[in-house]
Protein backbone atom coordinates (compact mmCIF):
# COMPACT_ATOMS: atom_id res chain seq x y z
CA UNK A 1 0.00 0.00 0.00
CA UNK A 2 1.21 3.50 -0.77
CA UNK A 3 2.85 4.94 2.32
CA UNK A 4 3.95 2.56 5.02
CA UNK A 5 2.70 -0.24 7.18
CA UNK A 6 3.55 -0.42 10.84
CA UNK A 7 4.31 -3.87 12.33
CA UNK A 8 1.19 -5.20 13.94
CA UNK A 9 -1.19 -2.89 12.15
CA UNK A 10 -3.39 -5.86 11.24
CA UNK A 11 -4.47 -6.19 14.84
CA UNK A 12 -7.70 -4.30 15.36
CA UNK A 13 -6.96 -0.82 16.66
CA UNK A 14 -10.60 -0.70 17.68
CA UNK A 15 -10.07 -3.55 20.17
CA UNK A 16 -6.85 -1.93 21.31
CA UNK A 17 -8.78 1.24 22.19
CA UNK A 18 -11.23 -0.74 24.28
CA UNK A 19 -8.42 -2.55 26.07
CA UNK A 20 -7.02 0.83 27.12
CA UNK A 21 -10.07 1.26 29.34
CA UNK A 22 -8.38 -0.94 31.92
CA UNK A 23 -4.76 -1.12 30.69
CA UNK A 24 -4.12 2.61 30.42
CA UNK A 25 -7.22 4.79 30.91
CA UNK A 26 -4.99 7.88 31.00
CA UNK A 27 -4.71 7.86 27.19
CA UNK A 28 -8.48 7.66 26.76
CA UNK A 29 -8.89 10.48 29.27
CA UNK A 30 -6.61 12.69 27.17
CA UNK A 31 -8.43 11.79 23.95
CA UNK A 32 -11.99 12.30 25.18
CA UNK A 33 -11.22 15.47 27.13
CA UNK A 34 -9.66 17.09 24.07
CA UNK A 35 -12.38 15.58 21.89
CA UNK A 36 -15.02 17.71 23.60
CA UNK A 37 -13.70 20.40 21.24
CA UNK A 38 -15.19 18.25 18.49
CA UNK A 39 -18.46 18.11 20.43
CA UNK A 40 -18.56 21.94 20.47
CA UNK A 41 -17.82 21.98 16.75
CA UNK A 42 -20.62 19.50 16.03
CA UNK A 43 -23.16 21.11 18.35
CA UNK A 44 -22.77 24.52 16.74
CA UNK A 45 -23.00 22.98 13.25
CA UNK A 46 -26.23 21.18 14.06
CA UNK A 47 -28.03 23.52 16.46
CA UNK A 48 -28.25 26.48 14.10
CA UNK A 49 -30.18 24.43 11.52
CA UNK A 50 -33.09 23.95 13.92
CA UNK A 51 -32.77 27.28 15.72
CA UNK A 52 -32.99 29.08 12.37
CA UNK A 53 -36.57 27.84 11.90
CA UNK A 54 -37.63 29.70 15.08
CA UNK A 55 -35.33 32.70 14.61
CA UNK A 56 -37.24 33.30 11.37
CA UNK A 57 -40.50 33.25 13.34
CA UNK A 58 -39.25 35.75 15.95
CA UNK A 59 -37.46 38.14 13.59
CA UNK A 60 -39.54 38.86 10.48
CA UNK A 61 -36.58 40.62 8.85
CA UNK A 62 -34.73 37.28 8.95
CA UNK A 63 -37.73 35.38 7.56
CA UNK A 64 -38.01 37.68 4.55
CA UNK A 65 -34.31 37.84 3.66
CA UNK A 66 -32.51 34.69 2.56
CA UNK A 67 -29.18 36.53 2.69
CA UNK A 68 -29.72 37.42 6.37
CA UNK A 69 -30.40 33.75 7.16
CA UNK A 70 -27.16 32.81 5.42
CA UNK A 71 -25.27 35.51 7.35
CA UNK A 72 -26.54 34.21 10.72
CA UNK A 73 -25.38 30.72 9.77
CA UNK A 74 -22.11 31.69 8.13
CA UNK A 75 -20.82 34.32 10.58
CA UNK A 76 -19.83 31.47 12.89
CA UNK A 77 -17.89 30.08 9.95
CA UNK A 78 -16.27 33.48 9.34
CA UNK A 79 -15.22 33.56 12.99
CA UNK A 80 -13.89 30.02 12.65
CA UNK A 81 -11.67 31.09 9.75
CA UNK A 82 -10.00 33.67 11.99
CA UNK A 83 -9.94 31.21 14.90
CA UNK A 84 -8.26 28.50 12.84
CA UNK A 85 -5.71 30.95 11.45
CA UNK A 86 -4.85 32.31 14.90
CA UNK A 87 -5.00 28.80 16.32
CA UNK A 88 -2.01 27.65 14.28
CA UNK A 89 0.15 30.42 15.78
CA UNK A 90 -1.23 29.89 19.30
CA UNK A 91 -0.50 26.17 19.06
CA UNK A 92 3.15 26.71 18.27
CA UNK A 93 3.64 29.66 20.64
CA UNK A 94 1.67 28.68 23.75
CA UNK A 95 0.85 25.01 23.28
CA UNK A 96 -2.11 22.82 22.39
CA UNK A 97 -3.68 22.78 25.87
CA UNK A 98 -3.64 26.57 26.27
CA UNK A 99 -5.24 27.00 22.85
CA UNK A 100 -8.09 24.66 23.79
CA UNK A 101 -8.69 26.62 27.01
CA UNK A 102 -8.90 29.90 25.05
CA UNK A 103 -11.32 28.27 22.59
CA UNK A 104 -13.59 27.15 25.45
CA UNK A 105 -13.72 30.66 26.89
CA UNK A 106 -14.65 32.21 23.53
CA UNK A 107 -17.30 29.59 22.90
CA UNK A 108 -18.91 30.18 26.30
CA UNK A 109 -19.00 33.96 25.76
CA UNK A 110 -20.57 33.48 22.34
CA UNK A 111 -23.25 31.12 23.69
CA UNK A 112 -24.27 33.66 26.35
CA UNK A 113 -24.45 36.53 23.82
CA UNK A 114 -26.58 34.48 21.41
CA UNK A 115 -29.00 33.34 24.10
CA UNK A 116 -29.59 36.94 25.23
CA UNK A 117 -29.59 38.58 21.77
CA UNK A 118 -32.48 41.10 21.44
CA UNK A 119 -31.97 41.53 17.69
CA UNK A 120 -30.32 39.83 14.68
CA UNK A 121 -27.24 42.10 14.90
CA UNK A 122 -26.24 40.92 18.40
CA UNK A 123 -27.09 37.35 17.46
CA UNK A 124 -24.55 37.65 14.64
CA UNK A 125 -21.94 39.00 17.10
CA UNK A 126 -22.47 35.95 19.31
CA UNK A 127 -22.10 33.69 16.27
CA UNK A 128 -18.71 35.28 15.52
CA UNK A 129 -17.46 34.58 19.08
CA UNK A 130 -18.65 30.97 18.87
CA UNK A 131 -16.93 30.67 15.51
CA UNK A 132 -13.60 31.87 16.92
CA UNK A 133 -13.74 29.13 19.54
CA UNK A 134 -14.85 26.45 17.10
CA UNK A 135 -12.11 27.37 14.63
CA UNK A 136 -9.39 27.03 17.26
CA UNK A 137 -10.82 23.78 18.63
CA UNK A 138 -11.36 22.24 15.17
CA UNK A 139 -7.64 22.08 14.41
CA UNK A 140 -6.23 21.85 17.95
CA UNK A 141 -8.26 18.95 19.36
CA UNK A 142 -7.18 16.36 16.75
CA UNK A 143 -3.61 17.69 16.92
CA UNK A 144 -3.48 17.27 20.72
CA UNK A 145 -4.96 13.76 20.52
CA UNK A 146 -2.61 12.77 17.71
CA UNK A 147 0.50 13.90 19.62
CA UNK A 148 -0.60 12.14 22.80
CA UNK A 149 -1.53 8.80 21.17
CA UNK A 150 0.49 5.63 20.48
CA UNK A 151 0.99 5.26 16.70
CA UNK A 152 -0.82 1.92 16.54
CA UNK A 153 -4.14 3.39 17.64
CA UNK A 154 -3.59 7.03 16.72
CA UNK A 155 -6.14 6.95 13.90
CA UNK A 156 -8.80 5.36 16.08
CA UNK A 157 -8.27 7.87 18.89
CA UNK A 158 -8.29 10.87 16.56
CA UNK A 159 -11.50 9.40 15.13
CA UNK A 160 -13.06 9.84 18.58
CA UNK A 161 -12.87 13.56 17.83
CA UNK A 162 -14.84 12.93 14.65
CA UNK A 163 -17.31 10.80 16.59
CA UNK A 164 -17.80 13.61 19.11
CA UNK A 165 -18.36 16.08 16.25
CA UNK A 166 -21.18 13.93 14.90
CA UNK A 167 -22.32 13.18 18.44
CA UNK A 168 -22.53 16.92 19.03
CA UNK A 169 -24.65 17.29 15.91
CA UNK A 170 -26.98 14.52 17.07
CA UNK A 171 -27.19 16.09 20.54
CA UNK A 172 -28.03 19.46 18.99
CA UNK A 173 -31.06 17.99 17.19
CA UNK A 174 -32.23 16.36 20.42
CA UNK A 175 -31.89 19.70 22.20
CA UNK A 176 -33.74 21.40 19.34
CA UNK A 177 -36.63 18.95 19.66
CA UNK A 178 -36.66 19.28 23.45
CA UNK A 179 -37.11 23.06 23.29
CA UNK A 180 -39.59 23.31 20.38
CA UNK A 181 -42.45 23.99 22.83
CA UNK A 182 -40.47 25.97 25.42
CA UNK A 183 -40.69 29.77 25.69
CA UNK A 184 -37.67 31.26 24.00
CA UNK A 185 -37.10 28.11 21.87
CA UNK A 186 -33.98 29.11 19.91
CA UNK A 187 -32.44 31.00 22.88
CA UNK A 188 -32.30 27.76 24.86
CA UNK A 189 -31.04 25.87 21.84
CA UNK A 190 -28.10 28.23 21.37
CA UNK A 191 -27.43 28.91 25.07
CA UNK A 192 -27.02 25.26 26.05
CA UNK A 193 -23.83 25.26 23.93
CA UNK A 194 -22.00 26.92 26.84
CA UNK A 195 -22.27 23.79 29.00
CA UNK A 196 -19.77 21.52 27.17
CA UNK A 197 -17.38 24.50 26.87
CA UNK A 198 -17.29 24.86 30.66
CA UNK A 199 -16.90 21.09 31.07
CA UNK A 200 -13.91 20.91 28.74
CA UNK A 201 -12.30 23.97 30.33
CA UNK A 202 -12.34 22.23 33.72
CA UNK A 203 -11.07 18.90 32.33
CA UNK A 204 -8.23 20.50 30.36
CA UNK A 205 -7.02 22.39 33.43
CA UNK A 206 -6.34 18.95 34.95
CA UNK A 207 -4.46 17.58 31.93
CA UNK A 208 -0.86 18.16 30.72
CA UNK A 209 0.46 19.83 27.60
CA UNK A 210 1.26 17.77 24.47
CA UNK A 211 4.52 15.85 25.13
CA UNK A 212 5.79 16.56 21.61
CA UNK A 213 5.24 20.30 21.99
CA UNK A 214 7.02 20.25 25.38
CA UNK A 215 10.00 18.38 23.96
CA UNK A 216 10.24 20.79 21.05
CA UNK A 217 10.30 23.71 23.52
CA UNK A 218 13.19 22.19 25.46
CA UNK A 219 11.07 20.93 28.39
CA UNK A 220 12.37 17.41 27.93
CA UNK A 221 11.83 16.07 31.43
CA UNK A 222 8.16 17.12 31.44
CA UNK A 223 7.71 15.44 28.07
CA UNK A 224 9.32 12.21 29.25
CA UNK A 225 7.05 12.06 32.32
CA UNK A 226 3.96 12.29 30.12
CA UNK A 227 5.31 9.81 27.54
CA UNK A 228 5.85 7.27 30.32
CA UNK A 229 2.17 7.56 31.18
CA UNK A 230 1.13 7.07 27.54
CA UNK A 231 3.45 4.31 26.30
CA UNK A 232 4.40 0.90 27.68
CA UNK A 233 7.82 0.96 29.34
CA UNK A 234 9.52 -0.87 26.45
CA UNK A 235 8.38 1.76 23.90
CA UNK A 236 9.17 4.96 25.80
CA UNK A 237 12.86 5.16 24.88
CA UNK A 238 12.12 4.61 21.18
CA UNK A 239 9.61 7.47 21.25
CA UNK A 240 12.05 9.76 23.04
CA UNK A 241 14.76 8.97 20.47
CA UNK A 242 12.38 9.68 17.59
CA UNK A 243 11.46 13.04 19.14
CA UNK A 244 15.11 13.86 19.76
CA UNK A 245 15.98 13.15 16.12
CA UNK A 246 13.12 15.36 14.89
CA UNK A 247 14.15 18.28 17.12
CA UNK A 248 17.82 17.96 16.17
CA UNK A 249 16.85 18.11 12.50
CA UNK A 250 14.96 21.30 13.24
CA UNK A 251 17.99 22.82 14.96
CA UNK A 252 20.25 21.89 12.07
CA UNK A 253 17.95 23.69 9.67
CA UNK A 254 17.82 26.64 12.08
CA UNK A 255 14.08 26.59 11.63
CA UNK A 256 11.65 27.85 14.28
CA UNK A 257 7.93 28.48 14.08
CA UNK A 258 8.52 32.24 14.39
CA UNK A 259 10.57 32.27 11.15
CA UNK A 260 8.30 30.08 9.08
CA UNK A 261 7.06 31.75 5.90
CA UNK A 262 4.77 30.59 3.11
CA UNK A 263 7.73 30.60 0.72
CA UNK A 264 9.72 28.35 3.06
CA UNK A 265 6.78 25.97 3.42
CA UNK A 266 6.35 25.65 -0.34
CA UNK A 267 10.10 25.24 -0.91
CA UNK A 268 10.26 22.28 1.50
CA UNK A 269 9.21 19.25 -0.55
CA UNK A 270 7.78 17.20 2.31
CA UNK A 271 5.75 20.14 3.61
CA UNK A 272 4.55 21.10 0.14
CA UNK A 273 3.33 17.57 -0.57
CA UNK A 274 1.70 17.38 2.84
CA UNK A 275 -0.06 20.72 2.32
CA UNK A 276 -1.38 19.71 -1.11
CA UNK A 277 -2.93 16.57 0.37
CA UNK A 278 -4.06 18.12 3.66
CA UNK A 279 -5.46 21.39 2.35
CA UNK A 280 -7.04 19.68 -0.65
CA UNK A 281 -8.89 17.21 1.58
CA UNK A 282 -10.19 20.00 3.81
CA UNK A 283 -11.45 22.01 0.84
CA UNK A 284 -13.16 19.04 -0.80
CA UNK A 285 -14.70 17.99 2.52
CA UNK A 286 -16.76 21.18 2.37
CA UNK A 287 -17.29 21.47 -1.39
CA UNK A 288 -18.98 18.06 -1.62
CA UNK A 289 -21.76 19.76 0.34
CA UNK A 290 -21.75 18.27 3.85
CA UNK A 291 -22.56 21.48 5.68
CA UNK A 292 -25.50 22.23 3.42
CA UNK A 293 -26.93 19.09 5.01
CA UNK A 294 -25.83 19.92 8.56
CA UNK A 295 -26.61 23.67 8.55
CA UNK A 296 -29.79 23.46 6.49
CA UNK A 297 -31.02 19.90 7.04
CA UNK A 298 -34.50 20.88 8.32
CA UNK A 299 -34.80 23.39 5.48
CA UNK A 300 -33.88 20.70 2.94
CA UNK A 301 -36.49 18.41 4.49
CA UNK A 302 -39.06 21.18 4.06
CA UNK A 303 -37.94 21.70 0.45
CA UNK A 304 -38.64 17.97 -0.04
CA UNK A 305 -42.27 18.54 0.92
CA UNK A 306 -42.52 18.22 4.71
CA UNK A 307 -44.20 21.37 6.03
CA UNK A 308 -44.01 21.16 9.85
CA UNK A 309 -41.01 22.54 11.78
CA UNK A 310 -41.27 19.67 14.27
CA UNK A 311 -41.44 17.07 11.49
CA UNK A 312 -38.44 18.63 9.75
CA UNK A 313 -36.43 18.56 13.01
CA UNK A 314 -37.44 14.96 13.77
CA UNK A 315 -36.45 13.74 10.31
CA UNK A 316 -33.19 15.71 10.53
CA UNK A 317 -32.48 13.94 13.80
CA UNK A 318 -32.37 10.68 11.86
CA UNK A 319 -29.65 12.01 9.53
CA UNK A 320 -27.67 13.30 12.53
CA UNK A 321 -27.94 9.86 14.17
CA UNK A 322 -26.65 8.18 11.02
CA UNK A 323 -23.76 10.67 10.99
CA UNK A 324 -22.80 9.66 14.53
CA UNK A 325 -23.04 5.94 13.63
CA UNK A 326 -20.79 6.57 10.64
CA UNK A 327 -18.13 8.00 12.94
CA UNK A 328 -18.18 4.80 14.99
CA UNK A 329 -17.62 2.87 11.75
CA UNK A 330 -14.65 5.14 11.06
CA UNK A 331 -13.12 4.43 14.48
CA UNK A 332 -13.34 0.69 13.72
CA UNK A 333 -11.95 0.75 10.19
CA UNK A 334 -9.53 3.70 10.10
CA UNK A 335 -6.51 1.68 11.31
CA UNK A 336 -7.61 -1.54 9.59
CA UNK A 337 -8.36 -0.49 6.02
CA UNK A 338 -6.40 2.76 5.99
CA UNK A 339 -7.21 6.37 5.30
CA UNK A 340 -7.18 6.26 1.50
CA UNK A 341 -9.53 3.31 1.00
CA UNK A 342 -12.08 4.91 3.33
CA UNK A 343 -11.88 8.14 1.34
CA UNK A 344 -12.41 6.38 -2.00
CA UNK A 345 -15.37 4.30 -0.77
CA UNK A 346 -16.84 7.38 0.91
CA UNK A 347 -16.64 9.56 -2.21
CA UNK A 348 -18.10 6.86 -4.47
CA UNK A 349 -21.14 6.65 -2.17
CA UNK A 350 -21.41 10.45 -1.95
CA UNK A 351 -21.47 10.75 -5.75
CA UNK A 352 -24.31 8.20 -6.01
CA UNK A 353 -26.27 9.89 -3.20
CA UNK A 354 -25.97 13.37 -4.70
CA UNK A 355 -27.09 12.02 -8.05
CA UNK A 356 -30.19 10.57 -6.38
CA UNK A 357 -30.92 13.85 -4.54
CA UNK A 358 -30.56 15.85 -7.75
CA UNK A 359 -32.99 13.54 -9.58
CA UNK A 360 -35.51 13.56 -6.71
CA UNK A 361 -35.58 17.34 -6.37
CA UNK A 362 -35.93 17.69 -10.14
CA UNK A 363 -39.05 15.53 -9.99
CA UNK A 364 -40.30 17.35 -6.86
CA UNK A 365 -40.07 20.80 -8.44
CA UNK A 366 -41.35 19.80 -11.88
CA UNK A 367 -44.40 17.89 -10.58
CA UNK A 368 -45.72 20.09 -7.77
CA UNK A 369 -49.52 20.35 -7.12
CA UNK A 370 -51.47 22.80 -9.25
CA UNK A 371 -53.05 25.99 -7.91
CA UNK A 372 -56.85 25.77 -8.01
CA UNK A 373 -58.93 28.88 -8.64
CA UNK A 374 -61.77 27.33 -6.60
CA UNK A 375 -59.50 26.54 -3.64
CA UNK A 376 -57.92 29.98 -3.76
CA UNK A 377 -61.28 31.76 -3.91
CA UNK A 378 -62.15 30.03 -0.62
CA UNK A 379 -59.63 32.50 0.90
CA UNK A 380 -60.54 35.31 -1.49
CA UNK A 381 -59.39 38.16 0.79
CA UNK A 382 -55.89 36.69 1.03
CA UNK A 383 -55.22 35.64 -2.58
CA UNK A 384 -51.63 36.10 -3.72
CA UNK A 385 -51.55 39.34 -5.81
CA UNK A 386 -49.27 37.87 -8.47
CA UNK A 387 -51.70 35.00 -8.97
CA UNK A 388 -54.70 37.36 -9.20
CA UNK A 389 -53.01 39.49 -11.85
CA UNK A 390 -51.54 36.60 -13.83
CA UNK A 391 -52.87 36.29 -17.37
CA UNK A 392 -52.37 32.53 -17.37
CA UNK A 393 -53.32 31.61 -13.80
CA UNK A 394 -54.49 28.20 -15.01
CA UNK A 395 -50.86 27.03 -15.44
CA UNK A 396 -49.78 28.03 -11.94
CA UNK A 397 -48.52 25.36 -9.62
CA UNK A 398 -47.17 25.34 -6.06
CA UNK A 399 -43.56 26.12 -7.08
CA UNK A 400 -44.61 29.15 -9.12
CA UNK A 401 -46.71 30.34 -6.17
CA UNK A 402 -43.75 30.14 -3.77
CA UNK A 403 -41.57 32.14 -6.16
CA UNK A 404 -43.99 35.08 -6.10
CA UNK A 405 -42.33 38.04 -4.41
CA UNK A 406 -44.78 40.95 -4.20
CA UNK A 407 -45.48 40.11 -1.43
CA UNK A 408 -44.21 36.62 -0.50
CA UNK A 409 -46.83 33.91 -1.06
CA UNK A 410 -47.47 30.46 0.33
CA UNK A 411 -49.35 27.32 -0.72
CA UNK A 412 -52.29 26.05 1.34
CA UNK A 413 -52.72 22.39 0.44
CA UNK A 414 -56.06 20.75 -0.25
CA UNK A 415 -57.84 19.40 2.83
CA UNK A 416 -58.60 16.18 0.95
CA UNK A 417 -55.03 15.34 -0.12
CA UNK A 418 -51.90 17.46 -0.05
CA UNK A 419 -51.12 16.40 -3.64
CA UNK A 420 -54.43 17.75 -4.96
CA UNK A 421 -54.69 21.35 -6.29
CA UNK A 422 -54.53 23.91 -3.48
CA UNK A 423 -54.66 27.66 -2.83
CA UNK A 424 -52.01 30.32 -3.52
CA UNK A 425 -52.22 32.93 -0.74
CA UNK A 426 -50.32 35.80 0.86
CA UNK A 427 -47.73 34.48 3.31
CA UNK A 428 -48.24 35.77 6.86
CA UNK A 429 -49.12 34.39 10.29
CA UNK A 430 -52.85 35.12 9.92
CA UNK A 431 -53.15 33.15 6.68
CA UNK A 432 -50.96 30.37 8.07
CA UNK A 433 -53.28 30.01 11.09
CA UNK A 434 -56.37 30.04 8.85
CA UNK A 435 -54.91 27.29 6.67
CA UNK A 436 -53.99 25.16 9.69
CA UNK A 437 -57.42 25.87 11.19
CA UNK A 438 -59.01 23.90 8.34
CA UNK A 439 -56.62 20.96 8.84
CA UNK A 440 -54.60 21.91 5.79
CA UNK A 441 -50.82 21.97 5.44
CA UNK A 442 -49.10 25.33 4.86
CA UNK A 443 -46.00 25.44 2.60
CA UNK A 444 -43.55 28.31 2.17
CA UNK A 445 -40.20 26.51 1.62
CA UNK A 446 -41.06 23.54 -0.57
CA UNK A 447 -44.10 21.92 -2.10
CA UNK A 448 -46.05 18.73 -1.34
CA UNK A 449 -44.54 15.78 -3.16
CA UNK A 450 -44.91 12.03 -3.41
CA UNK A 451 -41.14 11.83 -3.83
CA UNK A 452 -40.29 13.38 -0.42
CA UNK A 453 -39.40 10.02 1.12
CA UNK A 454 -36.86 9.43 -1.67
CA UNK A 455 -35.17 12.70 -0.74
CA UNK A 456 -34.87 11.44 2.83
CA UNK A 457 -33.30 8.20 1.56
CA UNK A 458 -30.86 10.27 -0.51
CA UNK A 459 -29.91 12.37 2.53
CA UNK A 460 -29.51 9.24 4.66
CA UNK A 461 -27.26 7.56 2.06
CA UNK A 462 -25.21 10.72 1.72
CA UNK A 463 -24.55 10.81 5.46
CA UNK A 464 -23.89 7.04 5.68
CA UNK A 465 -21.18 7.28 3.04
CA UNK A 466 -19.75 10.69 3.94
CA UNK A 467 -19.30 10.27 7.69
CA UNK A 468 -16.81 7.34 7.93
CA UNK A 469 -14.55 8.68 5.19
CA UNK A 470 -14.72 12.31 4.15
CA UNK A 471 -16.17 13.23 7.53
CA UNK A 472 -13.24 12.14 9.70
CA UNK A 473 -10.25 11.23 7.52
CA UNK A 474 -9.29 14.80 6.44
CA UNK A 475 -8.81 15.79 10.09
CA UNK A 476 -6.84 12.62 10.83
CA UNK A 477 -4.55 13.07 7.83
CA UNK A 478 -3.90 16.70 8.77
CA UNK A 479 -3.01 15.71 12.33
CA UNK A 480 -0.26 13.35 11.18
CA UNK A 481 1.03 14.35 7.74
CA UNK A 482 3.19 17.39 8.59
CA UNK A 483 6.71 17.44 10.06
CA UNK A 484 6.68 18.29 13.78
CA UNK A 485 8.29 21.72 13.40
CA UNK A 486 5.62 22.77 10.85
CA UNK A 487 2.65 20.98 12.35
CA UNK A 488 0.99 23.88 14.14
CA UNK A 489 1.28 26.32 11.22
CA UNK A 490 0.33 23.78 8.53
CA UNK A 491 -2.57 22.52 10.62
CA UNK A 492 -3.76 26.11 10.94
CA UNK A 493 -3.48 26.65 7.17
CA UNK A 494 -5.48 23.49 6.45
CA UNK A 495 -8.15 24.28 9.04
CA UNK A 496 -8.40 27.84 7.69
CA UNK A 497 -8.89 26.44 4.18
CA UNK A 498 -11.63 24.19 5.55
CA UNK A 499 -13.47 27.09 7.17
CA UNK A 500 -13.13 29.38 4.14
CA UNK A 501 -14.64 26.62 2.00
CA UNK A 502 -17.29 26.10 4.66
CA UNK A 503 -18.12 29.82 4.54
CA UNK A 504 -18.48 29.79 0.76
CA UNK A 505 -20.87 26.82 0.90
CA UNK A 506 -22.89 28.10 3.88
CA UNK A 507 -23.24 31.61 2.45
CA UNK A 508 -24.29 30.44 -1.02
CA UNK A 509 -26.50 27.37 -0.56
CA UNK A 510 -29.89 29.03 -0.05
CA UNK A 511 -29.12 31.63 -2.71
CA UNK A 512 -28.12 28.88 -5.14
CA UNK A 513 -31.31 26.92 -4.50
CA UNK A 514 -33.32 30.08 -5.22
CA UNK A 515 -31.32 30.99 -8.32
CA UNK A 516 -30.89 27.62 -10.08
CA UNK A 517 -33.02 25.24 -8.02
CA UNK A 518 -32.24 22.56 -5.45
CA UNK A 519 -31.73 19.88 -8.11
CA UNK A 520 -28.97 21.76 -9.95
CA UNK A 521 -27.34 22.73 -6.66
CA UNK A 522 -26.96 19.09 -5.62
CA UNK A 523 -25.77 18.21 -9.13
CA UNK A 524 -22.95 20.76 -8.79
CA UNK A 525 -21.90 19.14 -5.51
CA UNK A 526 -21.94 15.77 -7.28
CA UNK A 527 -19.58 16.98 -10.02
CA UNK A 528 -17.21 18.40 -7.38
CA UNK A 529 -17.28 14.99 -5.63
CA UNK A 530 -16.05 13.32 -8.82
CA UNK A 531 -13.13 15.79 -8.94
CA UNK A 532 -12.45 15.05 -5.26
CA UNK A 533 -12.26 11.31 -5.99
CA UNK A 534 -9.53 11.81 -8.58
CA UNK A 535 -7.69 14.17 -6.22
CA UNK A 536 -7.61 11.50 -3.49
CA UNK A 537 -6.39 8.82 -5.91
CA UNK A 538 -3.50 10.99 -7.12
CA UNK A 539 -2.40 13.29 -4.30
CA UNK A 540 -3.26 11.68 -0.93
CA UNK A 541 -0.73 9.21 0.54
CA UNK A 542 -1.55 6.43 2.98
CA UNK A 543 -0.32 7.22 6.52
CA UNK A 544 -1.90 4.24 8.28
CA UNK A 545 0.26 2.86 11.09
CA UNK A 546 3.20 5.20 10.52
CA UNK A 547 4.71 6.79 13.64
CA UNK A 548 4.42 10.55 13.24
CA UNK A 549 8.17 11.04 12.83
CA UNK A 550 8.25 8.57 9.89
CA UNK A 551 5.57 10.36 7.88
CA UNK A 552 8.13 12.99 6.85
CA UNK A 553 10.45 10.33 5.44
CA UNK A 554 7.56 8.76 3.54
CA UNK A 555 6.63 12.09 1.93
CA UNK A 556 10.27 12.74 0.99
CA UNK A 557 10.47 9.47 -0.98
CA UNK A 558 6.93 9.36 -2.34
CA UNK A 559 6.12 9.76 -6.03
CA UNK A 560 2.66 10.59 -7.37
CA UNK A 561 0.80 7.47 -8.47
CA UNK A 562 -2.71 6.14 -8.80
CA UNK A 563 -1.96 2.62 -7.56
CA UNK A 564 -2.73 2.12 -3.90
CA UNK A 565 -5.00 -0.90 -3.57
CA UNK A 566 -2.17 -3.41 -3.27
CA UNK A 567 -1.85 -6.53 -1.22
CA UNK A 568 -0.68 -5.56 2.26
CA UNK A 569 2.99 -6.38 2.97
CA UNK A 570 3.80 -9.04 5.51
CA UNK A 571 3.39 -7.54 9.01
CA UNK A 572 6.71 -9.03 10.07
CA UNK A 573 8.56 -6.83 7.60
CA UNK A 574 9.83 -3.42 8.52
CA UNK A 575 7.97 -0.30 7.43
CA UNK A 576 8.30 0.33 3.75
CA UNK A 577 7.63 3.21 1.43
CA UNK A 578 6.10 2.19 -1.88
Amino acid sequence: MEGGVHPGTDVSAFRECFSLAWKNPYVLRLAFSAGIGGLLFGYDTGVISGALLYIRDDFKSVDKKTVLQEIIVSMAVAGAIIGAAIGGWLNDKFGRRTTILIADFLFFVGAVIMAAAPNPALLIVGRVFVGLGVGMASMTAPLYISEASPAKIRGALVSTNGFLITGGQFLSYLINLAFTKAPGTWRWMLGVAGVPAVLQFILMLLLPESPRWLYRKGREEEAKIILRKIYPAEQVEAEIEALKESVETEIREKETSEKISVVKLLQTKTVRRGLIAGVGLQVFQQFVGINTVMYYSPTIVQLAGFASNQTALLLSLVTAGLNACGSIVSIYFIDRTGRKKLLVISLCGVIISLGLLSAVFHETTSHSPAVSAAETSHFAAYTCPDYSSAGSAAVWDCMKCLKASSPDCGFCASSADKLFPGACLISNDTVKDMCHGEDRLWYTRGCPSKYGWLALIGLALYIIFFSPGMGTVPWIVNSEIYPLRFRGVCGGIAATANWISNLIVAQSFLSLTQAIGTSWTFLIFGVISVVALFFVLIFVPETKGLPIEEVEKMLEMRALQLKFWEKRPDPSQKNQVV
